[in-house]
């Protein structure tokens, strides 16, 4: 019949998951539809060449021809092997792939934990015990009437409405409680819930949505204790490894919005279920939520088309602090419940940064503090109690493994750590889920290299000289090493294939080195512009946040030029900041106050419009720096034979 479309069985190997799908379709979105997590940093794009599957043997006719894309992204050798890219390949027919190790989607390790730090308990939500007489012939006030009286005169709570579901429950709530009830009260002027009898204890809970991951926490409101606290990757990250990616997604996609939309709210109710389980309470208990997150995470979560965001000048639809319903916000707490999002400060920084600077507060500082919380999407704070400067810059997610060769996330089977012997060249690694360094004799369990992985790498090859302060490799490094790949372009090879779980080697590559050379010199470049607009002067200390400022080697980000000079005892890890300002916001409805005039006040830096940002940027792609003095690092820079000499030329220059 005519407009029916074919329809092929599909199965995925070795998870065995199996369906049908539309003739047509591509190998990710089947994968995508069917649960099946396949790496795609660029979100099916055709630009990553992660999602690398082979079709078993008598089905590759069933696959639309190899495609240019393919040709680019595959070496000759994977080619021949059968390797095809699932965003590329069409079904035609039915077909059975597998999905190699290196393109199956792992469990990230997720930092969950900030600093310690005090919280002042002065929830927005609050429980109040009142008695009641019961209605009588003579006493006909209404069951509303009447709780809202008796808050009134027993704990000066007055002139509070009741939300519409709650009334609902109202009637039989009071009856149950023989006119002895708890009230819960937000913000002291609405009730969003009656409990028969007592119930001192009011559940909280704060969000901190990341690209690629999120982390919760489950609060007691009363007394301040975390009670419980999870985190799982972002599902949306099968749709885009960044934020451009996800817009693109939504722009290019007919239900791209409710999609991402749809994945996020299951991830934050299944949070809330496995929160609650832990607490021994049920979600529908929690009466509030906190939720921080970047411009565009915090569109797609409320259902506001971010494509806008994305586009100069990158105007969001909203930049006030917002308060919404539960049910209307769409998650499974109390209906009646609020659910309250942080500020946006400007453009691409979002609630997550006001979260850090509540959390860190700059502000109440005398002496210039520099914030980095490193993401796909950097955010960079510069300022203390006279004055706050904030800007974006677009990292990549090169530190996240995304735009590596063999770059992963920080999961099992993925070099963390690494350092090379000045001497002989040779290399040591350390392999998330081991505390061993390696190589030793047979497999190390290797499969890739994370953020703080190639960081080291390329930090050591700096030190040693395998690299030039260009970011060139140098071909005259004596190892056997440093070679010509398959595809004729240098590389460093850190685990040879005895060693991996994949049987392949696993290299440093040209394209590796210039896309750390570019995340780092955004951040530097970000860091400079702040310092200038600020009046110059040098940085007290630099605080490091988030997952990867918390798992990079210090010194290795320093070597690398990824900030401006600073002495190393103040340059300091603080943990997820974000969530502990998500927390600061749960539990004291004053940090939302604080956390509005805080955005209010920063003043943000459009870098990239800067008329000499080119030159800047180019400038800060040099190990460490083509032109800064890093005065903390000379006594290893000075050891460094290729920076010495660099320094030569520069000098008769």
């Amino acid at each position: 019949m005519s407009g029916v479309r074919n329809e092929h069985h599909v199965t995925f190997q070795p998870s065995g998951i199996r369906g049908t799908v539309a003739e047509g379709k591509t190998l990710l979105r089947a994968a995508q539809d069917l649960g099946v997590f396949i790496e795609a940093a660029c979100g099916g794009d055709k630009k990553c060449g992660k999602c690398r599957v082979t079709a078993e043997n008598g089905c590759q006719g069933a696959l639309s021809p190899v495609t240019p894309e393919e040709t680019r992204l595959l070496s000759a050798d994977e080619l021949m092997a059968g390797y095809r890219l699932a965003c590329c390949a069409r079904i035609t027919g039915s077909v059975s792939v597998t999905v190699p190790e290196e393109s199956r989607g792992t469990k990230q390790t997720v930092l969950e934990n900030g600093s310690l730090r005090n919280y002042r308990v002065n929830p927005a939500v609050r429980n109040y015990y009142v008695t009641m007489e019961p209605p009588s012939l003579e006493d006909s006030l209404s069951d509303r009437a009447r709780l809202v009286a008796a808050l009134s005169s027993q704990h000066g709570v007055g002139g509070v409405s009741v939300d519409f579901v709650t009334l609902r429950s109202l009637p039989g709530a009071l009856r149950d409680g023989d006119w002895k009830v708890t009230a819960t009260v937000w913000q002291g002027r609405e009730i969003i819930r009656v409990t028969p009898g007592t119930a001192p204890d009011a559940f909280g809970v704060a969000f901190d949505i990341g690209t690629t991951t999120v982390v919760a926490f489950l609060c007691n409101l009363r007394t301040g204790e975390v009670l419980a606290q999870a985190s799982r990757m972002n599902p949306q990250i099968v749709y885009g490894e960044d934020v451009l990616a996800r817009i693109a997604y939504i722009m290019n996609q007919e239900d791209g919005l409710s999609i991402l939309r749809k994945a996020i709210l299951e991830a934050v109710d299944d949070l809330l279920s496995e929160l609650a389980e832990q607490a021994g309470i049920v979600a529908e208990q929690i009466d509030e939520a906190v939720l921080v997150y970047n411009t565009v995470m915090h569109h797609i979560a409320l259902g506001i088309d971010p494509s806008y965001v994305g586009r100069l000048p990158f105007v969001p639809a909203e930049n006030a602090p917002l308060d919404v319903k539960a049910r209307d916000f769409g998650i499974k707490i109390n209906p009646a419940g609020n659910v309250h999002s942080l500020p946006i400060e400007a453009g691409f920084v979002g609630p997550d940064n006001v979260a850090v600077l509540i959390a860190e507060e700059p502000y109440r500082s005398g002496e210039t503090q520099l914030i980095i919380d490193i993401g796909t999407n950097g955010e960079l704070d510069l300022g203390n109690r006279d004055r706050l400067l904030c800007t974006s810059c677009a990292t990549g997610p090169a530190f996240e493994g995304a735009q590596i060769r063999f770059g992963m996330r920080a999961a099992n089977g993925a070099i963390e750590h690494v350092r090379i012997d000045p001497a002989t060249l040779e290399p040591e690694y350390k392999v998330i889920g081991s505390d061993e360094w390696f190589p030793r004799s047979g497999e190390t369990g290797a499969r890739g290299i994370c953020g703080s992985g190639i960081i080291d790498a390329i930090a050591e090859m700096f030190k040693t000289g395998i690299i030039l302060p260009s970011g060139r490799l140098n071909m005259e490094a004596r190892t056997a090493r440093v070679r010509k790949g398959d595809d004729g372009k240098s590389e460093y090879v850190l685990a040879r294939a005895e060693e991996t779980s994949t049987g392949k080697d696993i290299s440093v590559t040209q394209a590796d080195v210039r896309a750390v050379q570019l995340a780092k010199a955004a951040i530097y470049t970000g860091a400079a512009y702040l310092m200038e607009k600020f009046g110059g002067g040098r940085i007290s200390s630099v605080k490091l946040a988030g997952a990867f400022g918390s798992y990079i080697n210090q010194e290795s980000a320093r070597l690398i030029g990824m900030f401006p000079d600073c002495p190393p005892e103040n340059v300091t890890a603080v943990g997820n900041a974000a969530g502990d300002g998500a927390k600061l916001a749960l539990l004291d409805r004053d940090k939302r106050d604080e956390a509005a005039r805080t955005a209010r006040r920063v003043e943000f830096v459009e870098t990239a419009a800067e008329p000499d940002f080119q030159r800047r940027f180019m400038d800060a792609m040099t190990f460490p720096h083509a032109k800064d003095r890093f005065p903390h690092l000379e006594n290893i820079l000075q050891n460094i034979p290729s920076f010495g000499a660099e320094r030569k030329r520069e000098a008769k220059r």
